[in-house]
């Protein structure tokens, strides 16, 4: 008999969902957390950043309410209150996951985790045995060999960036994808002076371009610099070149790596136990299950989506399987990567699910689009004026008409954004959307708005 039903390694968001919801059901559950429980989510990402954002969206909101009629004098902000109350947000969430394991009877240990083989992982020098294994260990930031970055103080990743003591004057920002925009938009909000390079031609690469491009125009004190190679860096300055070939510099006084992260699959058993794997993540399938028996993985590992909605969503699925192994599948559940929403919390929010238009159209689909300005909704210029940027793009197969991607720009978008992913995973036709009735007056309504706008 095996020590426990379900050994876990790691506590991100995969990790400590998958221990409550098998914990909950009656299963003895053993979770390894090397760190604090909550993963780089709740500790040093989504959570955090969110927390921060919100202090400098107050911060813009309060100095341009002259707009709407309220005049707010003297408005400052405290970097030192800001940090505190990111780091109470943290405190209390990080509590929260903690008692939610204890309600569930899981055993949570502070160890090092090693997979030894299929039923065996070694927790902290000891070996424990359990009838099914999850692999939850998440992903690290990517630091590429640039010239002049390793052990260089003035470079940090997003870790180091969320516990700078102030905020700095000059901000370059090396990649311009979710991490790279957020943190811009955020640091530029309290006033520092950023610079984004990025190699790809537009920002947000899995966003649809039309709205990227908008939601690049839209992020105020950004300077974005596309299509260019970081080459070295000098202490605080960043060398690279523009398309042009021509060498430019950006002077800074911190400079963040922000050019993606990658599966965590190494130091903690993956070669030794027989794991398929690769740099790009462990190898699963549509319910989760690795090569070897009864050893599952889930979250960032799997290189699928490094996202922490996705991260539950696997957890929920490899749960199902391991409580109900014969009718989890037909009942629904596996992972669809083309349901997944995902969202950017900047000024302006944006949020998206499904295919872009070019995306589409390399997969070869014949499709129909149609984008309208958010300007249409009337709490969108009720709460933001008329010179928001706001807009919805919706893509459909032209002879199905069954909706492919919905993107979206504007405030709300990350709320609204659930929606979209629903209309996704029934395979909504136009003809179908067009029938739901969205509640007046919201920005939601936007997506409704770009249903109609669909040339029959």
């Amino acid at each position: 008999m095996s020590d426990y039903d379900v050994i876990i390694i790691g506590g991100g968001p995969g990790g400590y969902l998958a221990a409550e919801r098998l914990g909950h059901a009656g299963k003895k559950v053993l979770l390894a957390e090397k760190e604090s429980l909550g993963g780089t989510c709740l500790n040093v990402g989504c959570i955090p950043t969110k927390s921060l954002l919100n202090s400098a969206k107050l911060y813009v909101h309060a100095k341009e309410a002259s707009q709407f009629g309220v005049d707010a004098t003297g408005v400052s902000y405290d970097w030192d209150r800001v940090q505190g109350w990111k780091a109470d947000v943290v405190k209390t969430l990080v509590g929260g996951v903690g008692a939610a394991e204890k309600r569930a009877g899981v055993e949570v240990v502070k160890a090092h985790a090693n997979l030894v083989k299929p039923g065996i992982v070694e927790v902290d020098g000891a070996q424990k045995t359990a009838d099914h294994i999850i692999i939850a260990t998440g992903s690290e930031p990517v630091m590429p060999p640039i010239p002049g970055a390793k052990d260089n103080p003035a470079v940090v990743d997003s870790t180091g960036l969320l516990a700078v003591e102030k905020v700095p004057e000059r901000l370059a920002v090396i990649g311009g994808g979710v991490i790279g925009v957020e943190f811009a938009s955020l640091f530029a909000a309290f006033g520092s002076q950023v610079e984004v390079i990025e190699m790809l031609p537009e920002i947000v690469p899995f966003m649809d371009d039309d709205l990227a491009a908008q939601l690049r125009k839209g992020i105020k004190g950004v300077d974005f610099h596309l299509g260019c190679k970081v080459t070295a860096i000098e202490g605080g300055t960043v060398i690279y070149e523009d398309p042009q070939g021509t060498v430019q510099r950006a002077e800074a006084d911190a400079v963040l790596m922000a050019v993606g992260r990658r599966p965590l699959v190494n130091g903690w058993g993956a070669e030794q136990s027989g794991l398929d794997f690769t740099s790009r993540g462990i190898k699963v399938n549509d319910i989760m299950q690795t090569n070897l028996p009864n050893v599952w993985a889930v979250g960032d590992v799997t290189g699928r989506s490094l996202l922490a909605h996705a991260a539950y969503r696997m957890a929920d699925i490899v749960a199902a399987h391991i409580l109900n192994p014969a009718g989890a599948s037909s009942s629904g559940e596996i992972f669809r990567d083309n349901t997944v929403p995902w969202a950017v919390y900047s000024m302006p929010e944006a949020a998206g699910v499904g295919l872009t238009e070019a995306k589409a159209k390399e997969q070869g689909y014949a499709v129909v689009t149609a984008t309208v300005p958010l300007l249409l909704s009337g709490r969108f210029i009720a709460e933001n004026g008329l010179k928001a940027p706001g807009a919805v793009k919706l893509i459909a197969d032209a002879d199905s008409r069954v909706i492919l991607g919905i993107h979206m720009l504007g405030p709300y978008a990350p709320e609204t954004i659930w929606g979209a992913a629903t209309v996704l995973e029934s395979e909504f036709t136009v003809e179908d959307l067009r029938q739901v009735v969205f509640p007046h007056p919201t920005v939601s309504e936007g997506i409704r708005e770009a249903a109609w706008a669909v040339r029959d």
